[in-house]
């Protein structure tokens, strides 16, 4: 055991005394050695110093493009995704630029959370990946970023579902369907429309049953015409049995409403 702590002590002198050589060759090839060895951390400390001693001379690209990654390897997304940025925009001509656009968007889709939570960084990878495919449409990363775009686009789209879900069971219907409505204007191409509108159609009509008089009238014949459209497109729902009967009664009340 005291042999492994001289050991380790021993390794570690070993880097400080690089790392304080004031050598930019050492520090370099050394920074190159741990990189290689997958001790990012490490390699991280001496790129940073390499960095300085570097500006402006041909070995830079390399040596920020490494720092880039180190932060990357070391789950650093945040700032990985940052050096990436700048180091495209630094070394716009790189052979490295490709490389650096697609890392700063997959460094933020390393950070897009659970769809419960705020969905900035899904965001932010979506475009990142859809700037992408609009710069590089030849390159072979175009239909990963396609797969990762609808992955992403599919957590947003299941974050507002259940946000009007959550609107529906606080009894919120107002605010039901319009999030509702806006999930169907953002993801047209959505596999779940029959369970949208069947939920849209169902805060229409218990708005409409909770509203004042004064509203009423508007606001069956919003949930009559949303029933309407639902049973037009879906003719083989089960929910049908449901959507006739709000129908008929919305009919009815209208009749009552419009009689007085």
């Amino acid at each position: 055991m005291a042999f492994l702590v001289v050991g380790m002590m021993s390794c570690k002198s070993q880097y400080e005394k690089i790392r304080t050589s004031n050598n930019p060759e050492l520090i370099y090839k050394t920074a190159l050695e741990y990189y290689e060895g997958e001790e990012y951390q490490r390699a991280q400390s001496l790129l940073e110093l390499a960095l300085s001693n570097y500006r402006g001379k041909k070995e830079s690209e390399d040596i920020y493009f490494k720092y880039a990654y180190t932060y990357y390897y070391t789950r650093q997304y945040i700032l990985a995704s940052y050096y990436f940025k700048n180091f495209a925009q630094t070394y716009s001509t790189s052979r490295f630029r490709e490389e650096a656009d697609f890392m700063e968007a997959y460094s933020n889709y390393q950070l897009s959370p659970t769809f419960r939570l705020d969905q900035s960084y899904t965001q932010k990878a979506i475009d990142g990946f859809q700037l992408y495919v609009n710069t590089y449409p030849q390159n072979e990363r175009v239909a990963e970023c396609n797969r990762l775009i609808d992955e992403l686009r599919k957590k947003l789209e299941r974050k507002a579902f259940e946000e009007g879900k959550l609107y529906f069971d606080l009894r919120r219907y107002q605010s039901a369907i319009w999030t509702f409505d806006n999930l169907l204007k953002d993801f047209p191409e959505t596999d779940n429309a029959e369970e949208v509108r069947y939920m849209m159609a169902r805060s229409a009509f218990l708005l409409a049953q909770n509203s004042v008089v004064d509203k009423q009238e508007e606001r069956f014949q919003e949930a009559k015409t949303m029933a309407e459209e639902f049973l037009s497109r879906y003719t083989e729902s089960e929910h049908r049995r449901e959507m006739r009967d709000m129908q008929t009664f919305s009919e009815k009340k209208l009749k009552d409403l419009t009689d007085v």
